[in-house]
């Protein structure tokens, strides 16, 4: 029994990091409403433009580090090797200093040309800001690194709540308070720029910089209580004399040796929206649309599809995180069959989760959008009816990806990640080129780039472990609940609207009803045993609710 816990407890872990991704997700949503509100679609172009550059630069500092930092703690605790994760933390925190402030140099001193090459001049502002970030969220990362490798994700889950909590009140905070300068500098200078919306901008990226600081603050201060028990045990383990700690060389390499394909593939990966905007922007204005229609439309796809769709692909992003350490302990015991077992289980959870998240997104396409963003062009809801189906492939790969890291195959999503952005840049020429497609054809290029990561990362996953997901249970059983589902909230919507004429009330009793049926059809159908419910937080409520409603 005790086995079966610890083969499942990741799942668990894995599950505490995706609730509070979804939580930071949905309030990083939530306070986008107010944030679009006062800087409007311009100011979301200055505001993403700045924010894909910084995530770029973040991803070439740092942005590995946690995974790479937990995978090699893990293997060393499972090892009882204590001292030598220790020095992994201590040699971690050192290059995530180190790089983090060569990142933040470079962002700070060239945002005026980094801006001027992606045609957005007036994101240098939002930019430079967001410059300090990188140094912090580098220190940041190596500390949830550490936690995730000793097998709990609750600081990193804590922390990441406490960071969008700050960043929802100062980016609304300061996007007013610096909106209004900017209008009056506008003002001053008697130009027709948006200066307004770029100060705006500028202060929702404030609002990232000191989210990430006060949740650097709690983990901190976590790690300085939990740091005088974990030295207890270093001690004790150099009394027994176990094994001679590692040098700082060769933990340099070990670390460089996993950061660096990890960060490629990583980078490749998340590179996708950066290719998207210069090929978006750059192809729209040979086809000669206006610089203020091209920058309407790449602010609604970025704040509004690329947001929304963000929140389910969250949980496999959270997933992926807990899955990384607990394959690199079984890997590296060389337990074949807990490997294989974990993978299944990862795959499972992520299926039950992305399929009705996408079913949703589409079939409430509209209603959620005016919602959440009222009188919005309609442009947005056809881009979520359009791409929602990225959900799921982008679930898949984001999994598949830490997979391949944790059982020790770090290039293969590199190479995978490389041929997919290589042919979804190639669909999108098409689709913009030949087809006509505008926006629409960066949708289509998101979907592609999302399909090619699956498949070729599920067949080098199958090639390297020998994994065989069984298809009935991980597919097409939520698949046909999410059918089921889909159908039930469009005509809980319909009645819902017929009856009260609110979109709001309609659309949140057509979610929540969406969310009954969909369990309920997910069980009947044995699409979850009681067994896999165990391995959920709360397991055994939900256990003693389902089998009060005869669902189990």
């Amino acid at each position: 029994m005790s086995k079966k816990k610890n083969d499942t407890s990741f799942l668990v872990q894995g599950s505490i990091l995706a609730i509070a991704s979804l939580v930071s997700r949905v309030i990083g949503l939530v306070y986008r409403i107010p944030l679009t509100a006062i800087i409007g679609d311009h100011g979301n172009d200055y505001y993403s433009c700045a924010y894909e550059i910084y995530s770029l630069l973040l991803l070439i500092s740092s942005y590995s580090l946690p995974m790479a930092v937990s995978k090699m703690v893990s293997a060393r605790i499972s090892n009882g090797e204590k001292q030598n994760a220790y020095r992994v933390f201590k040699g971690a925190m050192i290059f995530a200093l180190f790089t983090g402030t060569a990142a933040c140099m470079i962002v700070f001193f060239g945002a005026e040309e980094l801006t001027r090459l992606f045609k957005t001049p007036l994101g240098v502002y939002a930019l430079q800001v967001l410059a300090p970030t990188l140094i912090i969220v580098a220190v940041l990362g190596v500390f949830r690194g550490f936690f995730q490798g000793m097998g709990t994700m609750i600081p990193s889950a804590v922390s990441q709540i406490i960071e969008q909590i700050v960043n929802a009140v100062v980016s609304v905070g300061a996007a007013y308070v610096l909106f209004a300068y900017g209008r009056r500098i506008a003002t001053v200078l008697g130009s027709k720029e948006h200066y307004d919306a770029a100060y705006g901008a500028a202060g929702g990226t404030l609002g990232t910089s000191a989210g990430a600081l006060c949740g650097l603050a709690f983990i901190i201060f976590v790690f300085s209580m939990f740091l005088p028990k974990f030295r207890k045990a270093m001690r004790r383990e150099n009394k027994i004399g176990k094994k001679q700690p590692e040098s700082y060389r060769v933990i340099f390499g070990i670390l460089i040796g996993t950061i660096v394909p990890v960060l490629m593939s990583t980078t490749i990966y998340n590179m996708v929206s950066i290719v998207d905007q210069w090929l978006f922007k750059n192809i729209a204005t040979i086809q000669g649309y206006s610089a203020a229609d091209v920058s309407e439309w790449w602010g609604i796809f970025s704040g509004k599809y690329r947001v929304l769709t963000n929140v389910p692909i969250s949980i496999s992003t959270a997933l992926a995180a807990s899955c990384v350490p607990a394959l690199a302990a079984a890997f590296a015991q060389k337990d074949e069959k807990q490997v294989r077992s974990k993978i299944g289980m990862s795959m499972r959870f992520i299926m039950v989760v992305a399929m009705p998240c996408t079913a949703g997104i589409m079939v409430l396409a509209d209603p959620i959008i005016q919602l959440l963003f009222p009188g919005s062009s309609p442009l947005a809801g056809h881009l979520l009816q359009a791409g929602g189906i990225s959900v799921i492939f982008y679930s898949i790969s984001t999994l598949s990806n830490a997979v391949l890291q944790g059982i020790d195959r770090m290039r293969i999503p590199v190479r995978n990640a490389s041929v997919a952005l290589v042919l979804h840049a190639g669909v999108i020429a098409v689709g913009m080129f030949g087809l006509k497609l505008n926006i629409y054809g960066i949708c289509v290029g998101t979907i592609a780039f999302s399909l090619i990561m699956c498949i070729l990362n599920g067949m080098s996953v199958r090639k390297y472990s020998g994994f065989k997901p069984d298809v009935t249970k991980t597919f097409i059983k939520p698949a046909i609940a999410s059918v089921i589902m889909g159908g039930v909230v469009y005509a809980a919507y319909f009645v819902c609207h017929k009856v009260s004429h609110s979109n709001a009330v309609s659309t949140v009793i057509a979610v929540l009803v969406g969310m009954i049926v969909y369990a309920a059809a997910l069980l009947l159908i044995k699409g979850l045993t009681e067994e896999e419910l165990h391995s959920f937080p709360k397991g055994e409520l939900l256990i003693r609710i389902a089998k009060k409603f005869r669902l189990l």
